[in-house]
């Protein structure tokens, strides 16, 4: 007799119950908790409940892991509003819907340690990716800036810590169906110690001098969606700031940086149309004597598209090199079907403007040093990092306004996310936030120097320049399509294993 059908052994109400309480477990690993053992605990409940299922049921019960993860997650959303929390998270769920379909079959395969971890990795890259750019937020890596296996991510990326910690699960739900207790829970020490002693950072090359930065976190006049609602004074607090920093400088208080960083935004005027803010911004940079990397908005020769851009301020050149951001974000900063959607959401008409998506990747030379520049939610893209690095990049800066999501665990989350972009990439990170939060992370992902939410101020710092490469970066997406053709076998062997025992069953029929 086969083995029965676990849908005979648990109610459907039962599975959807655990498989709810299993995203929100899993929602738990990530900040602002971050308790990150519970990415585990919360990938294996839901796996069990998909494991040799239907795969109608595995649907089923992927879609409502997703949904109660995402509300969990991204409850910051609804400083936007309810609707689009619940929007945002319900269009997150059906890819797990999707990825449940598809456990459900390939869990009933020898090798699913390969396939369905595969599966889950392809899942996240293609919702990072499509439809209108994606939206990455919520890999399972995400969870693990505080664990031994983040150093993975220099290794083989962020795929490759979601593989193995959906593979460790996996482990676990066999050797639970099986009763092999001990030789899983030997496999699964073997590979977490192996990850524990991998050097921090792993790179391939020669190390760099260093630079002297400076974070510049000016302060916003308000939080949630009216922090920028008195124009000028975003720009005026940065001002003010830099100033002040300029004359610790000539005080001998502070070392003189190479170059300042201000956050984005952080001239909420478009110094290229209005000459009053420019000279305020070359008033502060004349101060300090270095290149500052202003963030501002800027306009374009459409009166319907803006630009968010990363400008290099030069105190004897002025405005130079600029980075243009590469990944707006939908409903934030564009608005995709705005004719069709603006009539029936009305808080769309505080998006006025389309964001234009930028074409070059943010590698700037500031005072003589090569900068890797992201934006904001840019840090969940990894194609921004990989860009930048192959670019010669140096050290990253990540220019971030967070104000709309002060307090909310938003900024908490990019934050946990920049300390994996420094493993990743094996650079320091500079983040400078309009609100927080702001400052320096080393290459091995340890934070050296912060500004806290709310906090007003600057900080320097003397950060490390490197040349070396991560083995992660020069994979790329490497890690991403070996999972993709590991899924792809995982279909075919499930399709062909089908059509066999289909034959067989025929043939005993009719014998």
């Amino acid at each position: 007799m086969g083995e029965p059908d676990s849908r005979t052994r648990l109610g459907v109400l039962a599975a959807v119950a655990i498989a709810a309480v299993s995203g929100v477990v899993t929602a738990v690993a990530f900040a602002p908790i971050g308790w990150w053992p519970l990415a585990f605990v919360g990938v294996l409940g839901v796996l069990a409940v998909q494991w040799r299922a239907r795969s109608r049921r595995g649907a089923l019960t992927g879609f409502v892991y997703g949904l109660t993860f995402f509300l969990v997650l991204l409850a910051w959303m609804t400083v936007i509003g309810m609707d689009a929390w619940i929007l945002l998270s319900a269009y997150c769920a059906l890819w797990n819907a999707a990825l449940g379909a598809l456990v459900a079959p390939l869990s009933r395969l020898r090798g699913s340690v390969l396939w369905v971890p595969s599966a889950w990795v392809v899942m996240e890259a293609l919702r990072g990716r499509i439809p209108i750019g994606g939206f990455p937020w919520g890999e399972i890596a995400f969870s693990q800036g505080n664990s031994p296996v983040g150093a993975l991510t220099g290794i083989a990326g962020m795929a490759g810590v979601t593989l193995l910690v959906v593979a460790l699960a996996v482990l676990t739900v066999e050797g639970i169906r099986r009763r092999r207790f001990l030789p899983v829970a030997l496999v699964s020490a073997a590979i977490i110690v192996a990850i524990i002693v991998i050097p921090r950072p792993l790179t391939v090359g020669g190390e760099g001098s260093t630079a002297t930065v400076a974070v510049v976190q000016g302060g916003t006049p308000g939080t949630g969606m009216d922090a920028m609602s008195e124009d000028r004074v975003v720009l005026r607090n940065h001002v003010e700031q830099t100033l002040a920093l300029a004359a610790a400088v000539d005080a001998g208080t502070e070392p003189q940086p190479d170059f300042v960083v201000w956050p984005e935004n952080g001239s909420d005027i478009d110094p290229f149309r209005d000459p009053s803010a420019a000279a305020l911004i070359d008033d502060a940079v004349q101060a300090i004597g270095a290149p500052v990397l202003v963030g501002a908005v800027l306009s374009t020769e459409d009166p319907t598209k803006v630009e968010n851009a990363g400008i290099v301020w030069d105190p004897e050149s002025g405005p130079g090199e600029r980075y243009v951001k590469m990944h707006p974000v939908p409903f934030g900063e564009f608005l995709p079907f705005r004719d069709q959607l603006t009539p029936l959401i009305g808080r769309f008409d505080r998006v006025p403007r389309d964001f234009v998506r930028g074409t070059e990747p943010g590698v700037l030379t500031i005072g003589g040093v090569v900068v890797g520049d992201a934006i904001c939610f840019e840090v969940a893209y990894d194609d921004v990092f990989t860009s930048v690095i192959a670019g010669g990049a140096e050290v990253i800066t990540v220019q971030t306004n967070n104000a709309t999501y002060q307090g909310t665990g938003q900024p908490v989350q990019q934050w946990d996310i920049e300390r994996l972009r420094a493993l990743n990439t094996g650079r320091a990170v500079v983040v400078a936030s309009t609100s927080g939060i702001s400052g320096f992370i080393a290459p091995d992902g340890t934070v050296q120097r912060q500004l806290g939410e709310g906090e007003t101020g600057y900080l320097v710092s003397e950060v490390p320049l490197s040349t070396s490469r991560t083995p992660a970066s020069m994979l790329g997406i490497v890690p991403e399509i070996a999972a993709g053709a590991g899924l792809l076998i995982g279909v075919a062997l499930g399709v062909y294993v089908r059509r066999r025992r289909t034959a067989l069953e025929r043939s005993s029929a009719g014998a």
